[in-house]
């Protein structure tokens, strides 16, 4: 039966040349190849070259052991890269009358699209409101603002590719849509690169400048260089409202977290205490819990750390003596891991009934290097099993000691210095020193007085600042702090109450745990990036009670200078104020983007129609620093909840399962990713990155060995499609780039399936209505069927929020139905003359539904291809798939027939048996004759009305039926397809036993090592047992064929001639 491959469509390319970057490609012919002799017998060669390589991937299939990912999957070689280069001005629409080129391009396909659809203003919900399928409901969400100074990160990339995909989703089903771009102004992170670039190029310190002059060197960094996380998120197609943008240090974000600051003053819930902070002394700055990193130590840990001239080793228990006072030869031996802390001790505390201790109840023990008495506390808290059960007390530098010096009345003294020296409470001796470096003195000091009782390795969790890499300090600073019990209870019963909804739910025990331990929140920063602290300290003019400060708070100076004069009772013009000189958290106004980014505090009608958001969409590490803050000033300030529903997805590792890290060379920059890198280059990256030699090294080994060819372009559709193929409810999401590479192939399929749909639709072609269209053919009622459950199972995706659901679905019907299945049938239906019209109808409505499923999450693709379909005559016509409808279970119902699925899937069981029997003998250009029998008269009718694609599907000749009752027919291939239908294939005169036995028995002597090499094989875990089972039974299989294969050729050689005979 003669077939119409997709190539045969194939049209002349105008227009277009290769691209010159990388991956580099070979150049593009233009002409198609001429069909010589040559050429012919290349074909041949590399068909049964091909026949050859899918037989021994099956045999290798099943070995003794389960490769890795990155062992066995598919290798790659640089692809032809096609630019689209007719001049487009930015926002002209792309033109789309010139033809596709041969094969998918990202780059070709992602030119010009993204200007036009903002420049038309698709992306705004004052667009949508003109959409015939408007709901009038709304949609609303933020981006999770991204740091200006950062690049865009994987994780970037996965919260960019589901909030798009449900976005869009909603756009083209007729909600009113808004996407509220916006970014952070990272106070920390850009003061430090504003600072470092300063000393570089101009060799001056901020302090040098001056604080105003300073910030003009920041504003002017930003405007230069801030946007680059914009437009990494336009080449994502993050399809956001870029007129609303906003950054948390503009104007309405200021006006906002000013009225803020105020509110929660005059509420109670903000005031100015003394109390301990997490600090690091290379910023010189407080700083937030998630900016602590808590790293785990297994013991003893030489590190690096900034401003100290030599490595420190962490991970180590000292043990010092504090003599009895009285008692010469009594003394308590308390253990640290932090000497350098020693001078702060203000105490030595036991548990109350540790009986090693009772004795010495109420006694004074010496301090080991000053003398100075020390009272013995008791404690519950301190726990006796630990160490030698006594534990030095220093309330000035630890959380617990602190809480424990306040119950017993101790007062702290401050040893180390914001700069992370040594204060004049140490004494001369190491006043001004860097604290690691006076740890060395302090133990030097010990061992000479005899106090020293033992050094040894202690596993510990070391708290260091993500941000400078120094060891976190605990200080006791005046800050502002924000009151969170009230708040945070309000937060927690929200969640118990169902008003706010975590999904996954298993986030709610995280949630409520957080909120029952919650402390309040220092919102002081030692910064001058930021939003200045809008608090003044009245330093003149007034009387000071118990030398207690007098602060006042305003939203302007003129306000705060008549809240002093309220509060003294003098004339506020005889007051001096002076402004607090710290900034605000940066969490502090990111915790209130979901509103102030809609023009919070004013009652603007963004802020009518779009708050409370619909929904938040972020990464799980964030719910508790972030989501929990906006939920709590959220509340606090609007009086409602930002949002019903928080929807959280997991961190992104790679195919090993491990945290990317720079130090283990396994990070994934996603523009790495979508255009492809050589090797060298993304060594070169690891080489300009802040890695010691050694973590160098190993980044640079792990590196060549995941991307020994670097990293193949793939686009950013693939890497979208293949981020929302992970779902959102399971653990961490396990990327790899031949994953994604894989959905690139996907994306080159469905390209051929529209080359070959618009060329067989031709120029004149009409669509008729989806709801007129009512096929007779049952090839055509099976694939209209598959695409309307197709469409009802990305509903149902879509409504839950599923997107893997809808990535499978998709996946399914273009590879699966739509490529491997109908277009491969339809072709030789479409060679009839006259050609019959209903099929070419089918093909639209294929191709039409099947983009528009498709756009939200490969919307360039889509669009690329859905804009050169013909346009249905009368009616709305969308300008864009980004607008049109999205298609609805409910409309295309009509066109489903589970029956008619479920009596074609048995129709396909026969199209693999007969693929099966084909690769067995080594069929390659033979199309041998097959029969039917069938014992039930019903499945004879089943098998009549797809006896055409049967044979196409299969590669077989004529399908027909045998009686029922009657013999096997002698020559024939005979297979079993259930327990009334046997399938026979013809051999006779097609294929020669004399040379198929050897090699069938070569193949099987192959399997029988690998099945005896299973057997002896004893796995280490149940999974692999699993898998083992799993591969014998395979392999069993694959030697059963064989076995009834070669008894078929013994057969046919003992009752007639081979062909070589003949």
């Amino acid at each position: 039966m003669p077939h119409l491959p997709l190539a045969s469509f194939r049209p002349p390319l105008w227009g277009l040349r290769p691209s010159r970057g990388l991956p580099k490609p070979r150049p593009l012919s233009t002409q198609s190849e001429p069909h010589s002799s040559s050429v012919s017998r290349r074909n041949r060669e590399a068909k049964q070259k091909r026949l050859r390589e899918k037989q021994e991937a099956l045999e290798a299939a099943i070995t003794r052991k389960s490769k890795s990912p990155a062992e066995t999957s598919k290798a790659w070689s640089p692809k032809e890269i096609v630019l689209y280069e007719i001049p487009t001005e930015p926002g002209e629409k792309k033109d789309v009358a010139v033809p596709l080129p041969p094969a998918y391009s990202p780059r070709y396909v992602e030119a010009s699209w993204y200007p036009w659809w903002v420049r038309e203003g698709f992306f705004k919900p004052e667009y949508q409101r003109r959409l015939p399928q408007a709901t009038g409901e709304t949609f609303s969400m933020c981006i999770p603002p991204p740091n200006v100074t950062g690049s865009l990160h994987i994780g970037h990339a996965l919260t960019v590719a589901i909030q798009d995909a449900l976005v869009r989703w909603h756009r083209m089903r007729g909600d009113r849509v808004l996407w509220v771009p916006g970014s952070d102004h990272a106070g920390i992170a850009t003061q430090a690169v504003v600072e470092k670039q300063l000393w570089k190029e101009q060799g001056v310190r901020r302090h040098e400048l001056g604080r105003e002059d300073f910030l003009k060197e920041v504003w002017q960094w930003k405007e230069e260089k801030g946007g680059e996380i914009c437009e990494q998120l336009r080449a994502l197609g993050a399809s956001l409202d870029w007129d609303r943008e906003c950054f948390t240090m503009d104007a309405g974000s200021s006006v906002a977290v000013t009225e803020a600051f105020v509110r929660l003053y005059n509420a109670g819930l903000l005031y100015r205490n003394c109390q301990l902070v997490n600090w690091s002394c290379a910023l010189r700055s407080a700083i937030s819990d998630i900016e602590v990193e808590n790293r785990p130590l297994p013991g003893r840990t030489e590190l690096r750390l900034p401003g100290c001239p030599t490595p420190v080793s962490f991970g180590l228990l000292v043990s010092v003596a504090f003599p009895v006072d009285g008692e010469p030869d009594a003394e308590v031996v308390v253990g640290t891991t932090r000497p350098e802390t020693l001078p702060g001790d203000v105490a030595v505390a036991v548990h109350p009934d540790d009986s090693r201790y009772t004795h010495l109840h109420g006694r004074q023990l010496r301090h080991p290097l000053t003398g100075q008495l020390l009272p013995l506390i008791t404690d519950p808290a301190v726990q006796p099993q630990v160490g030698t059960g006594a534990v030095k007390i220093t309330p000035a530098h630890s959380p617990a000691d602190a809480e424990m010096g306040a119950r017993h009345g101790l007062s702290p003294l401050t040893v180390i210095a914001e700069d992370g020296t040594m204060t004049s409470l140490c004494g001369d001796w190491l006043q001004g020193l860097h604290r690691f470096v006076a740890r060395e003195k302090i133990m030097c000091a010990l061992r000479e007085r005899g106090q020293f009782r033992g050094l040894q390795d202690h596993p510990m969790v070391l708290p260091i600042c993500s941000r400078s890499g120094d060891v976190v300090e605990y200080l006791l600073k005046s800050q502002w702090f924000v009151r969170c019990q009230e708040m945070g209870d309000r937060a927690a019963q929200a969640v118990e109450s169902g008003a706010l909804e975590l999904c996954p739910s298993f986030h709610q025990k995280s949630w409520q745990h957080w909120f029952a331990h919650i402390g309040d929140w220092c919102v002081s920063r030692q910064l001058w990036w930021g939003h200045r602290i809008p608090a003044y300290l009245v330093t003149e003019g007034h009387e000071k009670q118990d030398d207690k400060e007098c602060w006042v708070v305003g939203r302007s100076e003129a306000e705060a200078r008549q809240a002093a004069a309220e509060l003294t009772g003098r004339p506020g013009t005889e007051l001096t104020l002076e402004r607090d000189p710290d900034v605000l958290d940066t969490w502090f106004s990111s915790a209130l983007f979901p509103f102030s980014a809609l023009g919070w505090p004013q009652k603007t009608p963004d802020l009518a129609h779009f708050y409370p958001l619909s929904l938040l969409e972020t990464g799980s590490d964030l719910l508790l620093f972030w989501v929990g803050r906006m939920v709590m000033l959220g509340t606090q300030l609007t009086g409602q909840l930002p949002f019903s529903k928080v929807l959280l997805h997991s961190m992104v590792r790679d195919r090993q399962g491990r945290k990317m890290s720079k130090s283990l060379g396994n990070v994934l920059d996603p523009r790495d990713i979508i255009s492809g890198v050589e090797l060298q280059v993304l060594q070169a990256k690891l080489r300009d990155g802040n890695l010691d030699p050694a973590e160098l090294a190993f980044a640079a080994a792990a590196q060549k060995k995941d991307f020994p060819h670097g990293i193949p372009e793939c686009g950013t559709d693939a890497l979208r499609f293949a981020l929302c193929s992970h779902g959102v409810l399971g653990g961490d999401l396990h990327l790899s780039v031949s994953e994604v590479l894989s959905c690139r192939h996907f994306c080159n399929k469905i390209w051929n399936a529209l080359r070959f749909i618009l060329n067989a639709l031709g120029e004149n072609f009409v669509p008729q209505p989806s709801e007129e269209l009512s096929p007779t053919s049952p090839m055509d009622a099976w694939i209209l069927s598959r695409l309307a459950l197709a469409a009802r199972e990305c509903e149902r995706g879509f409504l839950t929020q599923e997107l893997s659901l809808v990535t499978h679905t998709l996946h399914h019907f273009w590879l699966h139905n739509l490529c491997d299945v109908y277009l491969e049938a339809v072709k030789p239906v479409l060679l009839r003359k006259p050609r019959p019209p209903e099929p070419l109808q089918v093909l639209f409505s294929c191709a039409d539904v099947g983009l528009r499923l498709l756009a939200p999450l490969m919307p360039f693709l889509a669009e690329e291809l859905w804009q050169r379909l013909p346009q249905r005559p009368g009616g709305f016509s969308a300008p864009s798939i980004c607008v049109a409808p999205y298609p609805s279970a409910h409309s295309l119902e009509h066109w489903r027939h589970p029956e008619l699925e479920q009596r074609f899937s048995q129709v396909q069981e026969a199209v693999q048996m007969l693929r099966a029997l084909r690769a067995t003998y080594q069929l390659t250009k033979a199309r041998p004759q097959v029969l039917l029998q069938t014992l039930e008269p019903g499945e004879q009718g089943l098998f009549q009305a797809f006896l055409e694609p049967l044979g196409t599907l299969s590669h077989c000749g004529a399908v027909s039926f045998l009686p029922p009752g009657a013999a096997a027919p002698s020559g024939w291939a005979q297979a079993t397809l259930s327990d009334t239908v046997e399938v026979y294939m013809e051999l006779q005169g097609l294929v020669d036993p004399q040379t198929q036995l050897p090699r069938l028995a070569t193949r099987r002597l192959k399997l029988q090592k690998q099945l005896d090499g299973l057997m002896a094989w004893t796995p280490s875990e149940g999974e692999a047992e699993t898998q083992k089972q799993q591969r014998l039974s395979a392999l069993q299989l694959e030697l059963s064929k064989l076995d009834q294969a070669a008894s078929h050729l013994q057969q046919l050689m003992d009752e007639a001639p081979s062909p070589r005979e003949l």
